[in-house]
């Protein structure tokens, strides 16, 4: 029992402690500035030298941004664009720019400074966008295909000057940067080894066969020349001297040009001066001068656009086959840095799970090794656990080893050039699982009719079976006999000065001709001496076999591309139906992966409880936690596959850029001006 003076003594120090602490809060108030003051008039009119700070606006919350969401708003803020790809067409008003060598930018082998603005305390993180916006911009097979712009537009240029097209290599290169081979294809399919059994290996199409085009661009010839001629007669009397010299100087002009109908125009001048020491020459010297046009138009073979404007058409047709196949090169390299990508996620998410696998390992020796201290155990169990921490370091190893192998091919698919810093610098993916795929709940029907409607390769094969079509009517053409029509008109003129050593008769040596230059010009073209022709030549070959074969062949060649059209069409069906299988197959495997990922989940979590109550032992633990690791590769892995999955079905219907928010026109220039 207390007494009474422990009562008073508490109840009096409890009493001065409270009166204390009201003592200092009532000292605090009343120095406080303001207090016990009228409240200040509005703060507009009356100044103050002290502003108070606002009180801050409350903000409706947010939903808090996933890591990837704040990596790529960051990025956004820092991303200085490269420099687009352009390459022009030769052009200029200087009139000697024609005969001279042209040259194109120099290649810009930098990384895009997309690539720098990723990097965080050493690390490289990126999301799949990220991936795709850095291939765009760096992927050499990108790169490389885009010269293939002008110079299908050289294609053109050349064409139009009448001569044939080189054509433009359109093969699509896959994963030629990302180290797993190449195809020449866009789709899934593979093709066979061919063999050649043309001369050489060689084997020439019919393809633009036909008559032959002459040159559209006008030629202009010219020839001059001083000629000196010393001639010892035999008979004097046929010259008149024993010895005849002669100097003549001539000169040639000649202009040519041909036109889409097949119409020729030429026109040619001639003019010389010649001076002898014959006294039998009325005028010394003689000058002369001819001027002379000829159009020449075929009737039958050559004639007509259809025929002359062949490998324009071809040349046009081809610049539209090479927008579509970098459509296809695009899809291959979107398609191959996607699979990259989950394959780099696969690998890290394994290094992890290999890690955690090691980590349990070392602490269940190191707490086996104090219970074999204290004998609770037996050595042999210690042992194992021994054994289970070397298994699980050799794992994290090959997994270690698997995840850069991994980052390097990353590395490799979206920079142009080796960087010593980014070579050795980790990669963390933020995009650990993708979206879900709307193509996995479409009927089989609608997805081939959307690849049929979607793919570039349906409509390159079209345009090609269009030229190929057109090709049948151009060759006609040399089948038949060759039939020109022309008109010729040639003016002359003669002048010169009367020969003061002629000894002929007077009237031999009197002329009427004009003396100089002007005479002779005017006479040339004022229609003193003109000469007129209009004619026909007519050429026929007989039994013409290298035409009826080239035009049979050409028959024979066009039935070929019906069936390789065909052939695709099957091909793409077969890849639609091949590739929905395979995501249906890869869902199910992610589905059961799952199952028994959280049946191990269970286990261990069941056997650690037993082992906790002296049920199990650590071996059993460590047992469960090894068959959970096995069961969370095993979902990694179908999860990769699912994600791989979805990117061929993608693949396959033609939507992969439209999924993936890829801009072709960003493609083409080699910049993305907007975040895929």
């Amino acid at each position: 029992m207390i007494g009474p003076r422990f009562l008073n003594a508490r109840t009096l120090n409890t009493s001065g402690i409270f009166c204390a602490l009201c003592f200092v809060l009532c000292a605090l108030l009343l120095v406080s500035p303001g207090f016990g003051q009228p409240a200040p008039p509005p703060a507009q009119n009356v100044p103050q030298s002290n502003p108070i700070a606002p009180t801050p606006v409350a903000v409706p919350p947010k939903q808090t941004p996933t890591l990837a969401q704040q990596e790529q708003q960051e990025q956004q803020l820092s991303i200085a664009p490269p420099q687009a790809f352009r390459v022009e067409m030769p052009h200029s008003r200087n009139p000697f720019s024609a005969y001279m060598p042209s040259t194109a930018p120099p290649l810009d082998l930098h990384n895009s400074p997309r690539l720098e603005n990723l990097i965080r305390d050493g690390k490289l993180y990126i999301s799949l966008q990220d991936a795709i916006a850095l291939a765009i911009e760096n992927n050499l097979d990108l790169a490389y295909f885009r010269y293939n712009f002008p110079v299908a537009q050289t294609d053109i240029l050349r064409t139009k000057a009448g001569s044939p097209a080189n054509g433009v290599n359109t093969a699509i290169a896959q994963s030629t940067q990302g180290g797993f081979g190449a195809s020449s294809g866009g789709g899934g399919g593979s093709s066979g080894a061919g063999y050649s059994a043309g001369t050489g290996g060689i084997v020439t199409s019919t393809l633009g066969a036909g008559t032959a085009v002459s040159s559209f661009d006008p030629y202009l010839t010219f020839k001059g020349y001083d000629d000196h001629t010393v001639v010892q007669e035999a008979n004097q009397f046929l010259a008149g001297t024993p010895v005849l010299r002669t100097n003549t100087i001539q000169g040639l002009a000649n202009f040519s040009e041909s036109f889409p109908m097949g119409t020729n125009i030429s026109a040619q001048y001639l003019s010389y001066r010649t001076t002898s020491n014959s006294p039998y020459n009325g005028i010394n010297p003689e000058l002369y001068s001819n001027f002379g046009v000829e159009i020449t138009q075929p009737l039958l073979a050559g004639f007509g656009l259809s025929t002359n404007e062949r490998f324009i058409r071809i040349a046009k047709r081809n610049l539209q086959i090479t927008d579509l196949a970098f459509k296809a090169q695009v899809i291959a390299t979107v398609t191959q840095i996607e699979n990259i990508y989950w394959d780099l996620v696969n690998a890290y998410q394994d290094e992890q799970i290999k890690a955690r696998s090691l980590g349990f390992a070392n602490q269940t020796l190191a707490d086996d090794e104090k219970q074999l201290q204290l004998h609770a155990i037996p050595a042999m169990q210690v042992m194992t656990d021994q054994a289970a921490v070397a298994t699980a370091e050799g794992n994290l190893t090959v997994a270690r080893a698997s995840l850069r192998l991994n980052e390097l091919l990353m590395k490799n698919a979206f920079t142009k050039v080796d960087d010593p810093m980014i070579g050795e610098m980790p990669v963390i993916p933020l995009d650990l699982k993708g979206a879900p795929d709307p193509n996995a709940n479409k009927p089989i029907d609608g997805l081939i009719a959307e690849a049929e409607k979607n793919r570039p390769e349906v409509a390159i094969y079209q345009m090609q079976a269009e030229v190929q079509k057109q090709a049948l009517k151009d060759i006609n053409s040399e089948l038949l006999p060759t039939l020109n029509m022309y008109g010729l008109y040639v003016g002359a003129g003669t002048a010169g000065p009367k020969n003061p050593y002629c000894n002929l008769s007077p009237e031999q040596c009197s002329t009427n001709l004009p003396e100089g230059f002007p005479g002779m010009f005017q006479n040339t073209f004022n229609y003193s001496s003109p000469e007129y022709q209009v004619g026909l030549t007519l050429q026929i070959n007989l039994r013409n076999r290298q035409a009826k074969a080239d035009q049979f062949r050409a028959v024979l060649q066009y039935r070929q591309s019906q069936i390789t059209s065909e052939e695709q069409q099957k091909g793409i069906r077969f890849d639609v139906r091949n590739s929905l299988f395979a995501l249906e197959q890869a869902q199910a495997r992610v589905e059961a992966a799952q199952k028994a990922r959280d049946l191990a989940e269970r286990t261990f979590d069941i056997t650690k409880q037993e082992q906790q109550l002296g049920a199990k032992s650590s071996v059993d633990t460590l047992n469960a936690e090894n068959a959970l690791a096995v069961a969370e590769s095993a979902l990694d892995t179908a999860q990769t596959a699912y994600e791989k999955a979805k990117v061929d079905i993608d693949r396959a219907i033609g939507d992969t850029l439209a999924r993936m928010h890829v801009s072709i026109d960003d493609a083409k220039s080699g910049v993305v001006t907007h975040a895929p």
